[in-house]
């Protein structure tokens, strides 16, 4: 999280959110944030909220499946993530992550399948 800036902000019943800057350490090279950075965020929020649901001394969480669709180019301030649990089931979860800008614009959607595995 270092690395890339990015601060959890709140967490709910069913969501967490975070928020990462836009910066030069995650543009592409003309300047506007790179897709990976959004998806690194996307998976890191839904990564920590699959660990605050579930009880770790038992499970070890596993991204399984991301995909991301990118929507709108931001060049500078911040982006915001919201992640909410759409499937909690026993042995996989389902994430829906919106990103958006400080104006609240659409940046990108992204789906998340976590996955837990029991420890042994």
């Amino acid at each position: 999280m270092e690395t890339l800036e990015i601060t959890y902000t709140d967490v709910g019943d069913n969501f967490m959110t975070a928020s990462m800057p836009v910066t030069s350490k995650v543009h592409q090279p003309d300047g506007v944030l790179n897709g990976g950075a959004t998806v690194a965020l996307a998976e890191s929020l839904g990564g920590a909220a699959s660990h605050v649901f579930v009880d770790t001394s038992k499970y070890l969480v596993r991204g399984v499946e991301i995909a991301a669709n990118h929507l709108k180019s931001v060049r500078s301030g911040h982006v915001h993530a919201k992640a909410v649990l759409l499937h909690k089931g026993r042995t996989l979860q389902l994430w829906d992550i919106k990103v958006t800008d400080d104006e609240g614009n659409l940046i990108s959607v992204v789906k998340l399948t976590n996955i837990l595995l029991p420890k042994s």
